[in-house]
Protein backbone atom coordinates (compact mmCIF):
# COMPACT_ATOMS: atom_id res chain seq x y z
CA UNK A 1 0.00 0.00 0.00
CA UNK A 2 2.71 2.18 1.13
CA UNK A 3 4.27 1.98 -2.70
CA UNK A 4 1.24 2.39 -4.32
CA UNK A 5 0.83 5.73 -2.37
CA UNK A 6 3.91 7.02 -3.63
CA UNK A 7 3.63 5.97 -7.00
CA UNK A 8 0.50 7.86 -7.40
CA UNK A 9 1.64 10.83 -5.22
CA UNK A 10 4.63 11.01 -7.83
CA UNK A 11 2.18 10.54 -11.16
CA UNK A 12 0.12 13.83 -9.63
CA UNK A 13 3.51 15.51 -9.38
CA UNK A 14 5.29 14.24 -12.44
CA UNK A 15 2.14 13.73 -14.30
CA UNK A 16 2.16 16.79 -16.05
CA UNK A 17 5.82 16.96 -17.27
CA UNK A 18 5.89 14.02 -19.80
CA UNK A 19 7.82 11.53 -17.65
CA UNK A 20 6.93 8.00 -18.06
CA UNK A 21 5.97 6.00 -14.40
CA UNK A 22 6.92 2.69 -15.90
CA UNK A 23 9.23 0.08 -14.86
CA UNK A 24 9.78 -2.41 -17.95
CA UNK A 25 10.11 -2.02 -21.57
CA UNK A 26 7.81 -1.76 -24.08
CA UNK A 27 7.20 -4.99 -26.50
CA UNK A 28 5.50 -5.13 -29.68
CA UNK A 29 7.26 -5.42 -33.62
CA UNK A 30 7.56 -8.31 -35.33
CA UNK A 31 10.77 -10.93 -36.93
CA UNK A 32 14.09 -9.61 -36.65
CA UNK A 33 13.09 -6.53 -34.01
CA UNK A 34 10.71 -8.68 -32.26
CA UNK A 35 13.72 -11.24 -31.68
CA UNK A 36 15.96 -8.56 -31.07
CA UNK A 37 13.83 -7.31 -28.09
CA UNK A 38 13.35 -10.31 -26.41
CA UNK A 39 17.21 -10.48 -26.35
CA UNK A 40 17.40 -7.15 -25.20
CA UNK A 41 15.23 -7.14 -22.46
CA UNK A 42 16.72 -10.48 -21.23
CA UNK A 43 19.97 -8.36 -21.15
CA UNK A 44 18.66 -4.76 -19.48
CA UNK A 45 18.42 -3.98 -15.96
CA UNK A 46 15.29 -5.13 -14.67
CA UNK A 47 13.26 -4.05 -11.59
CA UNK A 48 13.67 -6.42 -8.44
CA UNK A 49 10.41 -5.45 -7.13
CA UNK A 50 10.66 -7.18 -3.54
CA UNK A 51 13.43 -4.57 -3.14
CA UNK A 52 11.54 -1.39 -4.46
CA UNK A 53 8.83 -0.82 -1.86
CA UNK A 54 10.26 2.09 -0.01
CA UNK A 55 7.87 4.98 2.71
CA UNK A 56 5.36 6.34 1.43
CA UNK A 57 5.83 9.99 0.10
CA UNK A 58 4.34 11.99 2.44
CA UNK A 59 6.23 10.75 5.27
CA UNK A 60 9.63 12.27 4.15
CA UNK A 61 13.60 11.20 5.11
CA UNK A 62 12.56 11.30 8.84
CA UNK A 63 13.99 8.19 9.37
CA UNK A 64 17.60 10.13 8.71
CA UNK A 65 19.51 11.74 11.40
CA UNK A 66 20.42 15.34 9.27
CA UNK A 67 22.55 16.24 11.77
CA UNK A 68 24.84 12.81 11.52
CA UNK A 69 24.67 12.46 7.70
CA UNK A 70 27.98 11.02 6.18
CA UNK A 71 28.85 10.09 2.70
CA UNK A 72 27.62 6.42 2.76
CA UNK A 73 24.39 4.86 0.36
CA UNK A 74 20.58 5.62 2.27
CA UNK A 75 18.48 3.27 -0.64
CA UNK A 76 15.97 6.59 -2.12
CA UNK A 77 12.42 5.88 -3.57
CA UNK A 78 13.38 6.52 -7.79
CA UNK A 79 15.81 5.84 -10.20
CA UNK A 80 15.22 6.90 -13.78
CA UNK A 81 16.35 4.33 -16.84
CA UNK A 82 16.79 5.57 -20.54
CA UNK A 83 18.35 2.67 -23.27
CA UNK A 84 19.95 2.76 -26.37
CA UNK A 85 20.50 -0.05 -29.41
CA UNK A 86 22.67 1.74 -31.78
CA UNK A 87 22.15 -0.34 -35.05
CA UNK A 88 18.27 -0.10 -34.21
CA UNK A 89 18.34 3.57 -32.69
CA UNK A 90 21.04 5.43 -34.65
CA UNK A 91 22.77 5.97 -31.42
CA UNK A 92 19.75 8.00 -30.19
CA UNK A 93 18.36 7.51 -26.97
CA UNK A 94 14.80 6.19 -26.14
CA UNK A 95 12.41 8.87 -23.39
CA UNK A 96 13.29 7.95 -20.38
CA UNK A 97 11.22 7.07 -17.44
CA UNK A 98 11.63 6.79 -13.60
CA UNK A 99 11.04 3.32 -11.80
CA UNK A 100 11.10 1.76 -8.37
CA UNK A 101 14.17 1.77 -7.24
CA UNK A 102 15.58 -1.77 -6.81
CA UNK A 103 18.41 -4.34 -7.89
CA UNK A 104 18.64 -4.98 -11.15
CA UNK A 105 19.33 -7.91 -13.62
CA UNK A 106 22.30 -7.86 -16.22
CA UNK A 107 23.29 -10.45 -18.51
CA UNK A 108 26.44 -12.38 -17.46
CA UNK A 109 28.05 -11.10 -21.32
CA UNK A 110 26.94 -7.42 -21.04
CA UNK A 111 29.67 -5.45 -21.98
CA UNK A 112 30.03 -3.68 -18.54
CA UNK A 113 30.82 -6.60 -16.63
CA UNK A 114 33.33 -8.35 -19.00
CA UNK A 115 34.76 -5.84 -20.26
CA UNK A 116 34.24 -2.83 -18.30
CA UNK A 117 32.58 -0.43 -20.52
CA UNK A 118 30.70 2.27 -18.09
CA UNK A 119 31.40 5.43 -17.58
CA UNK A 120 29.88 7.57 -14.45
CA UNK A 121 29.15 10.94 -13.13
CA UNK A 122 28.68 12.48 -9.71
CA UNK A 123 26.57 15.72 -9.31
CA UNK A 124 24.29 17.12 -6.32
CA UNK A 125 20.95 19.18 -5.44
CA UNK A 126 20.65 21.12 -2.70
CA UNK A 127 17.41 22.70 -1.24
CA UNK A 128 16.63 26.08 -1.56
CA UNK A 129 16.78 28.56 1.32
CA UNK A 130 13.51 29.17 3.22
CA UNK A 131 13.36 32.45 3.39
CA UNK A 132 13.87 33.08 -0.26
CA UNK A 133 10.04 33.24 -1.42
CA UNK A 134 10.85 32.85 -4.92
CA UNK A 135 12.51 29.75 -4.56
CA UNK A 136 10.91 28.13 -2.01
CA UNK A 137 10.34 24.45 -2.88
CA UNK A 138 12.28 24.36 -4.97
CA UNK A 139 16.10 22.87 -5.62
CA UNK A 140 19.64 23.92 -6.91
CA UNK A 141 21.65 21.98 -8.83
CA UNK A 142 25.44 23.45 -9.84
CA UNK A 143 26.46 23.04 -13.39
CA UNK A 144 24.65 19.74 -14.76
CA UNK A 145 25.31 20.42 -18.11
CA UNK A 146 29.19 20.49 -17.75
CA UNK A 147 28.08 16.36 -16.16
CA UNK A 148 26.51 15.93 -19.31
CA UNK A 149 29.55 17.43 -21.67
CA UNK A 150 32.15 15.30 -19.84
CA UNK A 151 30.22 12.50 -20.13
CA UNK A 152 29.42 12.50 -24.00
CA UNK A 153 33.43 13.16 -23.99
CA UNK A 154 34.00 10.06 -21.98
CA UNK A 155 31.61 7.67 -24.10
CA UNK A 156 33.63 8.97 -27.28
CA UNK A 157 36.51 7.38 -25.83
CA UNK A 158 34.86 4.23 -24.49
CA UNK A 159 33.11 4.41 -28.12
CA UNK A 160 29.36 4.60 -26.21
CA UNK A 161 26.66 6.44 -27.45
CA UNK A 162 25.11 9.24 -24.49
CA UNK A 163 22.41 11.06 -24.25
CA UNK A 164 22.77 14.82 -25.09
CA UNK A 165 22.61 17.55 -22.49
CA UNK A 166 18.89 17.91 -22.99
CA UNK A 167 18.45 14.20 -22.29
CA UNK A 168 20.78 14.15 -18.93
CA UNK A 169 19.81 17.36 -17.38
CA UNK A 170 15.86 16.30 -17.67
CA UNK A 171 16.91 13.01 -16.40
CA UNK A 172 18.70 14.61 -13.38
CA UNK A 173 15.94 16.74 -12.66
CA UNK A 174 13.41 14.16 -12.45
CA UNK A 175 15.13 12.63 -10.22
CA UNK A 176 15.49 15.04 -7.91
CA UNK A 177 11.56 15.85 -7.74
CA UNK A 178 10.85 12.19 -7.93
CA UNK A 179 13.12 11.81 -4.52
CA UNK A 180 12.58 15.27 -3.08
CA UNK A 181 11.89 13.74 0.29
CA UNK A 182 15.58 12.70 0.52
CA UNK A 183 16.85 16.37 -0.13
CA UNK A 184 18.62 17.46 3.07
CA UNK A 185 17.58 20.38 5.09
CA UNK A 186 19.45 23.50 4.19
CA UNK A 187 23.02 23.27 5.33
CA UNK A 188 22.27 19.59 6.42
CA UNK A 189 24.17 17.91 3.26
CA UNK A 190 22.64 17.42 -0.67
CA UNK A 191 20.73 14.90 -2.45
CA UNK A 192 23.66 12.80 -4.38
CA UNK A 193 22.74 12.02 -8.14
CA UNK A 194 24.98 9.30 -9.77
CA UNK A 195 24.40 9.03 -13.15
CA UNK A 196 25.64 5.71 -15.21
CA UNK A 197 26.37 5.03 -18.51
CA UNK A 198 26.65 1.23 -19.34
CA UNK A 199 27.39 -1.35 -21.70
CA UNK A 200 24.17 -3.43 -20.85
CA UNK A 201 24.24 -5.68 -23.93
CA UNK A 202 25.56 -9.17 -24.71
CA UNK A 203 29.10 -9.29 -25.97
CA UNK A 204 30.91 -12.25 -25.66
CA UNK A 205 34.03 -11.25 -28.41
CA UNK A 206 35.84 -7.83 -27.41
CA UNK A 207 33.93 -5.53 -28.97
CA UNK A 208 31.48 -2.39 -28.10
CA UNK A 209 28.14 -4.24 -26.42
CA UNK A 210 25.20 -3.85 -28.75
CA UNK A 211 22.93 -1.90 -26.14
CA UNK A 212 23.64 0.70 -23.46
CA UNK A 213 21.61 1.75 -20.11
CA UNK A 214 21.34 5.25 -18.52
CA UNK A 215 20.72 5.15 -15.04
CA UNK A 216 20.57 7.41 -12.48
CA UNK A 217 20.19 6.96 -8.39
CA UNK A 218 20.39 9.40 -5.39
CA UNK A 219 21.28 8.93 -2.07
CA UNK A 220 21.59 11.76 0.75
CA UNK A 221 25.18 12.72 2.08
CA UNK A 222 26.86 14.89 4.47
CA UNK A 223 30.81 15.01 4.60
CA UNK A 224 33.24 13.10 2.20
CA UNK A 225 35.97 12.32 4.57
CA UNK A 226 35.37 11.15 7.88
CA UNK A 227 36.93 14.07 9.61
CA UNK A 228 34.24 15.93 8.10
CA UNK A 229 35.09 19.85 7.68
CA UNK A 230 38.56 19.41 9.22
CA UNK A 231 41.68 19.61 7.50
CA UNK A 232 43.05 16.18 6.00
CA UNK A 233 46.16 14.24 6.05
CA UNK A 234 46.95 12.46 1.96
CA UNK A 235 49.56 9.87 1.71
CA UNK A 236 51.90 10.29 -1.61
CA UNK A 237 52.44 6.74 -3.36
CA UNK A 238 55.55 6.14 -5.15
CA UNK A 239 55.05 2.83 -6.64
CA UNK A 240 51.09 2.81 -7.79
CA UNK A 241 49.97 4.62 -10.21
CA UNK A 242 46.15 5.58 -11.33
CA UNK A 243 46.61 6.79 -14.79
CA UNK A 244 49.34 6.79 -17.38
CA UNK A 245 49.40 8.51 -20.82
CA UNK A 246 47.49 7.24 -23.58
CA UNK A 247 44.89 5.60 -21.06
CA UNK A 248 41.90 6.61 -19.75
CA UNK A 249 42.49 9.18 -16.55
CA UNK A 250 41.11 11.68 -18.24
CA UNK A 251 37.58 10.33 -18.42
CA UNK A 252 34.97 8.98 -15.50
CA UNK A 253 34.83 5.33 -16.46
CA UNK A 254 34.30 3.10 -13.98
CA UNK A 255 37.60 1.15 -14.51
CA UNK A 256 39.53 4.35 -13.19
CA UNK A 257 38.42 3.61 -9.44
CA UNK A 258 39.06 0.09 -8.40
CA UNK A 259 42.64 -0.18 -8.99
CA UNK A 260 42.57 3.12 -6.55
CA UNK A 261 41.38 0.93 -3.69
CA UNK A 262 43.93 -1.02 -2.74
CA UNK A 263 46.74 1.85 -1.93
CA UNK A 264 43.87 3.78 -1.02
CA UNK A 265 43.00 1.03 1.42
CA UNK A 266 46.37 0.93 3.21
CA UNK A 267 46.72 4.23 3.54
CA UNK A 268 43.75 4.80 5.80
CA UNK A 269 44.62 1.57 7.96
CA UNK A 270 47.59 3.86 9.07
CA UNK A 271 45.34 6.99 9.38
CA UNK A 272 46.04 8.66 6.56
CA UNK A 273 42.55 10.24 4.91
CA UNK A 274 43.49 9.67 1.36
CA UNK A 275 46.55 9.12 -1.62
CA UNK A 276 48.12 11.27 -3.65
CA UNK A 277 48.95 9.56 -7.07
CA UNK A 278 52.77 10.52 -9.01
CA UNK A 279 52.81 10.72 -12.75
CA UNK A 280 53.33 7.18 -13.94
CA UNK A 281 56.37 8.04 -16.25
CA UNK A 282 58.49 10.56 -14.41
CA UNK A 283 57.27 9.62 -10.71
CA UNK A 284 57.97 13.20 -9.55
CA UNK A 285 54.66 15.10 -10.74
CA UNK A 286 51.71 15.23 -8.77
CA UNK A 287 48.40 14.17 -10.53
CA UNK A 288 45.58 13.77 -8.13
CA UNK A 289 44.01 12.05 -5.39
CA UNK A 290 41.81 8.89 -5.55
CA UNK A 291 39.02 10.96 -6.08
CA UNK A 292 39.56 15.00 -6.23
CA UNK A 293 41.81 17.06 -8.22
CA UNK A 294 44.94 18.97 -6.36
CA UNK A 295 45.74 22.83 -5.61
CA UNK A 296 48.81 24.75 -4.22
CA UNK A 297 49.24 27.97 -3.03
CA UNK A 298 52.46 30.01 -2.85
CA UNK A 299 51.94 33.25 -2.35
CA UNK A 300 49.72 34.95 -5.08
CA UNK A 301 49.88 31.93 -7.04
CA UNK A 302 48.13 29.26 -7.43
CA UNK A 303 48.99 26.25 -9.09
CA UNK A 304 47.08 22.98 -10.02
CA UNK A 305 48.47 19.99 -12.16
CA UNK A 306 47.10 20.16 -15.94
CA UNK A 307 44.70 18.29 -17.00
CA UNK A 308 46.48 16.56 -20.29
CA UNK A 309 44.67 12.88 -20.36
CA UNK A 310 45.50 11.40 -17.01
CA UNK A 311 44.02 13.57 -15.00
CA UNK A 312 39.76 13.86 -14.46
CA UNK A 313 39.06 17.87 -15.38
CA UNK A 314 36.93 18.35 -12.22
CA UNK A 315 33.80 20.20 -12.16
CA UNK A 316 34.46 21.77 -8.93
CA UNK A 317 38.39 22.29 -10.16
CA UNK A 318 37.34 24.47 -13.51
CA UNK A 319 34.91 26.19 -10.86
CA UNK A 320 37.68 27.10 -8.60
CA UNK A 321 39.82 28.36 -11.11
CA UNK A 322 37.12 30.83 -11.72
CA UNK A 323 36.66 31.99 -8.34
CA UNK A 324 40.13 32.17 -7.31
CA UNK A 325 41.09 34.36 -10.55
CA UNK A 326 38.25 36.56 -9.36
CA UNK A 327 39.89 36.98 -5.81
CA UNK A 328 43.25 38.21 -7.59
CA UNK A 329 45.28 34.90 -7.39
CA UNK A 330 46.70 34.59 -10.72
CA UNK A 331 46.29 30.31 -11.56
CA UNK A 332 48.42 28.40 -13.41
CA UNK A 333 47.51 25.17 -14.84
CA UNK A 334 50.96 23.31 -15.06
CA UNK A 335 53.22 20.31 -14.39
CA UNK A 336 52.96 20.69 -9.90
CA UNK A 337 55.95 18.63 -9.12
CA UNK A 338 56.70 17.16 -5.57
CA UNK A 339 59.02 19.50 -4.73
CA UNK A 340 56.56 21.97 -5.41
CA UNK A 341 53.94 20.51 -3.21
CA UNK A 342 56.79 20.54 -0.51
CA UNK A 343 57.09 23.96 -0.66
CA UNK A 344 53.53 25.43 -0.62
CA UNK A 345 52.09 27.50 1.98
CA UNK A 346 48.73 25.63 1.44
CA UNK A 347 47.54 22.93 -0.05
CA UNK A 348 43.67 21.65 -0.63
CA UNK A 349 41.64 19.35 -2.83
CA UNK A 350 38.50 19.98 -4.75
CA UNK A 351 35.66 17.29 -5.85
CA UNK A 352 31.78 16.99 -6.11
CA UNK A 353 32.12 15.04 -3.29
CA UNK A 354 34.44 16.46 -1.21
CA UNK A 355 33.62 20.18 -2.45
CA UNK A 356 36.90 21.98 -0.98
CA UNK A 357 39.14 20.05 1.45
CA UNK A 358 42.18 21.58 3.24
CA UNK A 359 45.11 19.50 3.87
CA UNK A 360 47.01 19.58 6.93
CA UNK A 361 49.41 17.34 6.02
CA UNK A 362 50.96 15.13 3.32
CA UNK A 363 53.48 12.94 4.08
CA UNK A 364 56.25 11.18 1.27
CA UNK A 365 58.75 8.75 1.54
CA UNK A 366 58.18 8.73 5.48
CA UNK A 367 58.46 12.87 5.88
CA UNK A 368 55.35 14.73 7.16
CA UNK A 369 55.47 18.12 5.66
CA UNK A 370 52.61 20.53 7.22
CA UNK A 371 50.71 23.00 5.60
CA UNK A 372 48.76 26.19 6.66
CA UNK A 373 45.00 25.72 7.77
CA UNK A 374 41.97 27.85 8.97
CA UNK A 375 39.46 30.27 8.74
CA UNK A 376 41.99 33.05 7.09
CA UNK A 377 42.84 30.57 4.19
CA UNK A 378 42.10 30.45 0.63
CA UNK A 379 40.54 27.16 0.99
CA UNK A 380 38.17 28.28 3.40
CA UNK A 381 37.09 31.53 1.39
CA UNK A 382 36.97 29.72 -1.65
CA UNK A 383 34.80 27.20 -0.03
CA UNK A 384 32.42 29.56 1.49
CA UNK A 385 31.69 31.55 -1.75
CA UNK A 386 31.52 27.94 -3.87
CA UNK A 387 29.24 26.32 -1.53
CA UNK A 388 27.04 29.91 -0.98
CA UNK A 389 26.62 29.68 -4.62
CA UNK A 390 25.09 25.92 -5.05
CA UNK A 391 22.69 26.13 -2.13
CA UNK A 392 21.47 30.13 -3.35
CA UNK A 393 22.72 31.68 -0.30
CA UNK A 394 24.83 34.39 -2.51
CA UNK A 395 23.60 35.92 -5.83
CA UNK A 396 25.00 33.28 -8.89
CA UNK A 397 26.70 35.88 -10.96
CA UNK A 398 27.91 33.31 -12.88
CA UNK A 399 24.96 31.73 -14.27
CA UNK A 400 26.27 28.07 -12.69
CA UNK A 401 23.30 26.92 -10.86
CA UNK A 402 19.83 25.47 -12.40
CA UNK A 403 16.59 25.43 -10.60
CA UNK A 404 14.03 22.88 -10.08
CA UNK A 405 11.24 24.00 -9.09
Amino acid sequence: MAASRAHHALARILGSRGCNLRGTLPTGGVGRWSLVQRRWRASLPQLDSAAADRSDEETGGDVIDWDNLGFGLTPTDYMYVMRCAPDQDGGVFSRGELARYGNIELSPSSGVINYGQGLFEGLKAYRAPTNDCSRKGSYMLFRPEENALRMQHGAERMCMPSPSVEQFVHAVKQTVLANRRWVPPQGKGALYIRPLLIGSGPILGLAPAPEYTFLIYAAPVGTYFKEGLSPINLLVEDEIHRAMPGGTGGVKTITNYAPVLKPQMDAKSKGFSDVLYLDAVHRRYIEEASSCNLFIVKGGVVATPATVGTILPGITRKSIIELARDRGYQVEERLVSIDDLIDADEVFCTGTAVVVAPVSTVTHQGQRYEFRTGQDTLSQALYTTLTSIQMGLAEDKKGWTVAID
